[in-house]
């Protein structure tokens, strides 16, 4: 989805939860030290972030669109189903043997 088309809820979202993981990569420390952040902010960094994904879910599922943060492989079997109105009998040349 491109900025332009994305709504100021959806453009809201996705910048406080990049400022979210922005703090947690910089404030990242090495095992064994004490982390410079409370127990009880990051618990609630986390939660922020479940719910941020969880509304952006649904405004996905709200529009109808598939998620552009879910990968998508050009093998993947597609949800939708072609139905040939036209049998192979009724091509000319296509003739039936009893």
């Amino acid at each position: 989805m491109s900025i332009e088309t994305e709504t100021k809820e959806q453009r809201i979202l996705h910048m406080v939860k990049k400022v979210i993981t922005d703090i947690a990569k910089d404030t990242h420390t090495p095992p064994g030290m004490r982390h410079p952040l409370s127990d009880s902010t990051i618990n609630n960094m986390r939660t922020c972030l479940d719910l941020i994904v969880s509304r952006e879910a649904e405004l996905v599922a709200q529009n109808g669109n598939v998620s552009p943060g879910k990968p998508h492989f050009v093998d993947e079997p597609s949800d939708s189903v072609i139905v040939q109105l036209k049998g192979s009998s009724s091509k000319p040349g296509n003739k039936k043997q009893k």
